[in-house]
């Protein structure tokens, strides 16, 4: 019997890589440190009510933001184990299956379970207060959105201590990822945890959209919406869109594994290319979801800090809208080299280069905006400034690559690793991070340290051109990405030695923004005023942080940039416009029901993947009766009183 136990352990756990127990003591060291902390202070309670079950959109923003910094972390231990197998020729530092497995792990987590949730927790932070709403339109909807999110991700990442991580690439690509070469679980990790969080991200597209569209201030026409509203309603729309090809492609290929069908093998009358291009109808338009909102917080951080108007707004509107248009309509430029013909291949490359067109409409808008305006270089400006060459570049970059001649000798090369991360970390990383600092104040009530936040700045910064410039003469030299080692007669070893070195100079850059937050903490240079940055838009018109309710009275919205116009004008001599009479506020009430349905989601994924029925049918169960029993439940909401809004508003000094 203790024989056929070790043998279930075996193939159950990870075992026989020192890395591998590395984790696994940190995974139990952490874990067992949040009980006794939550025990010993007796926070049980307080983590319950405010946290797991909240329905705040402030509050699971913050979730949101707290679970992609750890992503970020993971993600970024990926990506320097991978530089350091390839620092030198022959190096062993990991077997070629690890370096498999951490390539798929790195590219799914930095993009699925980093990206994303950085961008719904600025979603959630920012949008509300900028469109004067009291919250998302729906509010528990919100919450099962973050926690189908988590659950995927923790599902996808337990997959790296039991059972085996996945190894076909981050776009798992069949025949690879098919049963007959791909026969352990780490593949069905991939396709579980990927479906159970792009549920989520699915829903929260949809909470946005309507959000947006419903929800505004009195006043607040759509060409008055502050910009980062509007590239948040740009992505939700994509979002809506593609999320659902995602889910039946990895529906199907799920199918094929299970029940051996054959979508995708070809030799059961499928096809691979379907696959491919399914993939891809969803991919490029994500590249484009994850952007589109870094390209709106640049826009307001650009007018707050040159302390103008941005230029062209309807420009800006027009671009960041045909952008999510005209997404769907390149995917196949990422397979120009597989025989679509002539033909097909001209039509890709020139929606490709048309693409270029409005992205290029907003860095000139940029430009003109910050021309002859009063710039203070804070934070959140630096980052902007660093993202407006490095995603010129990297926009170039990618003109090259849609010329699909061209892209034959690029395809696959180390010159398209640099491209996307040219414009991922560039434009993706860069513009959160500005945004996280931007709206830290309104978030938590107090500033991050200028000083540290230059440093971490500048080290990222010079981080990524060390790192990934190399990389693009290294495409060219005819380095393809997924080696997992090189001979020393390729000529490639300085250049991959310069670019690890890059690699860990971005490394130092996040483990000084860690000590930025923890430095700031105890710091607490508090924001007293609520407008810390001297803000155009209204979620600079409310005190830091936020009250639960956002707003003691609805805003009225008259501009663009109605809270700038409304100093503007009382700085000219004018008065205040009047204030409604307080009234009790309509808010709703804590949900336990996205979490319980959400834990059902983890452990009937949990079942598929290792085709445990008896766990998967009945957690399916659970799903279907969670929704039927938060169906009856009517008590739902409840009105905040006038004495209460009084004292939150006096406490803030706030005069109402």
């Amino acid at each position: 019997m203790w024989e056929d136990i070790k043998d279930w352990a075996s193939g159950f756990f990870v075992t026989g890589d020192p890395l591998i127990y590395g984790a696994d003591v940190a995974i139990v060291l952490a874990t067992v440190s949040i009980l006794f902390v939550l025990t010993y202070f007796k926070k049980w309670g307080w983590l319950w009510r405010e946290w797991i079950t909240t329905v705040d959109h402030k509050k699971i923003g913050i979730m949101y933001i707290i679970a992609s910094l750890l992503m970020l972390f993971r993600g970024g231990m990926d990506a320097l184990l991978m530089r350091t197998q390839l620092v030198m020729p022959d190096m062993e530092f990991l077997k070629p299956e690890h370096y498999n497995e951490i390539f798929t792990t790195h590219g799914v987590i930095m993009i699925l379970f980093m990206a994303m949730p950085l961008m719904f927790g600025l979603f959630n932070i920012a949008v509300p207060l900028q469109i004067g709403a009291r919250d998302v339109a729906f509010p528990v909807l919100n919450s099962l959105s973050f926690w189908l999110f988590f659950m995927g991700a923790m599902l996808f990442n337990l997959s790296f201590v039991i059972g085996g991580s996945p190894n076909a690439g981050w776009l798992a690509y069949p025949p690879l990822s098919e049963k007959m070469f791909n026969p352990g679980v780490g593949q069905d990790f991939y396709i579980w945890g990927i479906q159970i969080s792009g549920i989520g991200s699915l829903m929260t597209g949809i909470n946005f959209v309507v959000t947006i569209l419903k929800m505004r201030a009195p006043g607040m026409k759509l060409m008055k919406m502050p910009m980062f509203t509007w590239s948040v309603l740009a992505s939700s729309l994509t979002i809506m869109l593609a999320f659902p090809i995602l889910t039946v492609t990895l529906a199907l290929l799920f199918i094929d594994r299970f029940l051996g069908a054959h979508f995708f093998t070809l030799d059961g009358g499928g096809n691979p290319m379907m696959y491919i291009n399914l993939i891809w109808m969803w991919g490029h338009p994500e590249v484009y979801i994850v952007i589109l909102p870094a390209f709106g917080i640049f826009s307001d951080i650009v007018s707050t800090f040159a302390k103008k108007k941005l230029f062209g707004y309807k420009s800006m509107v027009f671009a960041l809208m045909s952008i999510s248009i005209v997404s769907f309509v390149t995917w196949a430029h990422h397979f120009f080299t597989m025989g679509s013909g002539a033909s097909v291949n001209a039509f890709f490359a020139v929606s490709t280069m048309i693409i270029a067109i409005p992205t290029g409409v907003k860095v000139f808008n940029w430009l003109f905006t910050m021309y002859k305006g009063r710039i203070s270089f804070k934070t959140p400006m630096l980052w902007t400034m660093g993202f407006i060459p490095c995603f010129v570049v990297g926009g170039l970059t990618g003109v090259m690559l849609s010329v699909a001649p061209a892209d034959f000798q690029f395809h696959n090369s180390y010159f398209l690793i640099a491209h996307f991360h040219q414009v991922l970390i560039g434009g993706v990383a860069f513009g959160y991070f500005a945004g996280l600092y931007y709206w830290w104040p309104k978030m938590f009530g107090f500033k991050l340290d200028e000083k540290l936040g230059k440093w971490a700045f500048w080290l990222w910064n010079i981080g990524f051109y060390v790192c990934f410039m190399p990389q693009y003469v290294l495409g060219l030299m005819g380095m393809t990405r997924r080696y997992s080692t090189y001979g020393w007669d390729t000529g490639w070893f300085g250049l991959n030695l310069v670019s690890t070195i890059g690699g860990f100079i971005m490394g130092a850059g996040f483990l000084v923004q860690v000590w930025q937050i923890l430095y700031s903490i105890k710091k607490m240079d508090k924001d007293t005023t609520g407008d810390p940055w001297d803000g155009r838009t209204l979620e600079w018109s409310i005190q830091s942080p936020a009250p639960m309710y956002n707003f003691a009275t609805d805003p009225v919205v008259k501009d663009v940039d109605d809270w700038w116009e409304e100093k503007q004008r009382i700085a000219a001599g004018g008065k205040p416009a009047p204030k409604p009479a307080l009234a009790p506020i309509h808010m709703p009430k804590n949900s336990a029901m996205p979490i319980i349905k959400s834990t059902f989601w983890f452990l009937a994924g949990f079942g598929f993947v290792f085709d445990w029925m008896w766990l998967a049918l009945p957690a399916m169960a659970g799903v279907a009766i969670t929704m039927l029993c938060y169906s009856f439940r009517y008590d739902t909401d409840y009105y905040v009183p006038v004495e209460e809004i009084r004292k939150t508003e006096a406490a803030a000094g706030r005069a109402v």
